[in-house]
């Protein structure tokens, strides 16, 4: 048995379903995202079953891009949740076959409310189709389970009807990635786009010479700082940078008269800066492209206030 050759199928069964979602769109799909998008309620969704794993997953991708929006399950809806639906609200009412029972008992309730409601099924005649403002059809040609009886390729349409969903209404919304870190501010790009520079530098003990400093004070700054440089500062202002390599480089070119030097000799007048107020990903795109790994802070004054390493931007 080709155990490739069986994911291979399985691969081009339901790439062809979901191709074939494009056929099946109605004006259906644009009255119901307008609606969503116009609503000032929540988006809530329910499915009982394989449907209702989906429906989680959309509703989770929805509250995550800008709609307000959370998984109701039928059956506690039906034995008292129906309470968290308020008359603003549009629900989403999932079932491949349109007549799953803990479903459809969700309707008389909801038509009761006047709440907007929205099925995706694939049987576009079916009762829920039938009984909701409007429907969007998931029908698959072929489950790419063997037996035709697990839920595979309607499973997928009814997630990719889901992300239609939700990107559409994100470029309704212009939701952008400084919106997304809001919502998902403890990854990383939560982190890069929404943390200061100042929330991560090292201010304390940081390595600060001044231009006639010896070598010899130069290294043991540099050692003491563990920052891998040492910053040559005169009233408060930066005047320049030594780094390890710097080091290493004025021994192998003089060693002779390496000792005599001093800071003023070997810092880099024009070190690169970034503000205390700027973002982690300001400092990351900076030293992606001078390629470096430190960048020396200021604050408004333009005063020398702290140290920021790639490793301290978390990514």
């Amino acid at each position: 048995m080709d155990i490739n050759l069986i994911a291979k199928e399985v691969f081009e069964i339901e790439s062809k379903e979901i191709a074939n979602l494009s056929n099946l769109l109605t004006e259906d799909f644009e009255y119901a995202v307008n609606a969503v998008f116009k609503t000032k309620g929540k988006f809530i969704i329910s499915g009982m079953g394989k449907s209702g794993i989906i429906a989680k997953k959309i509703a989770a991708t929805l509250a995550s891009t800008g709609t307000p929006s959370f998984f109701l399950h039928p059956g506690e809806a039906y034995h008292g949740d129906l309470g968290m639906i308020e008359k603003d609200d549009i629900v989403l009412l999932i079932s491949n076959s349109g007549e799953t029972d803990e479903v459809l008992k969700l309707i008389p309730f909801l038509k009761l409310q006047e709440n907007v409601t929205i099925s995706m099924s694939g049987n576009p005649d079916s009762t829920l189709a039938r009984n909701t403002n409007y429907h969007l059809n998931i029908a698959v040609q072929k489950e790419a389970c063997p037996l035709q009886l697990a839920p595979t390729s309607s499973t997928t349409s009814t997630l990719v009807m889901g992300d239609a969903i939700a990107v559409a209404l994100m470029k309704l919304r212009n939701f952008g990635d400084v919106n997304f870190a809001k919502f998902h501010p403890g990854g990383s790009l939560g982190r890069r786009l929404l943390t200061k520079v100042e929330d991560v530098m090292k201010k304390d003990n940081l390595p600060v010479s001044n231009k006639n400093s010896t070598i010899k004070e130069v290294i043991n700054k540099i050692t003491d700082g563990k920052c891998g440089l040492v910053v040559v500062v005169e009233n408060n202002a930066i005047k320049g940078v030594i780094s390890d390599g710097d080091i290493r480089r004025a021994m192998e070119i003089d060693e002779a008269s390496f000792f005599a030097l001093k800071a003023i000799d070997l810092m880099s007048k024009d070190p690169k800066t970034i503000g205390c107020d700027e973002k982690l990903i300001m400092a990351s795109e900076l030293m992606n492209k001078e390629k470096i790994n430190s960048l020396l802070v200021t604050n408004f004054d333009n005063e020398f206030v702290g140290i920021v390493q790639m490793y301290d931007l978390g990514l």
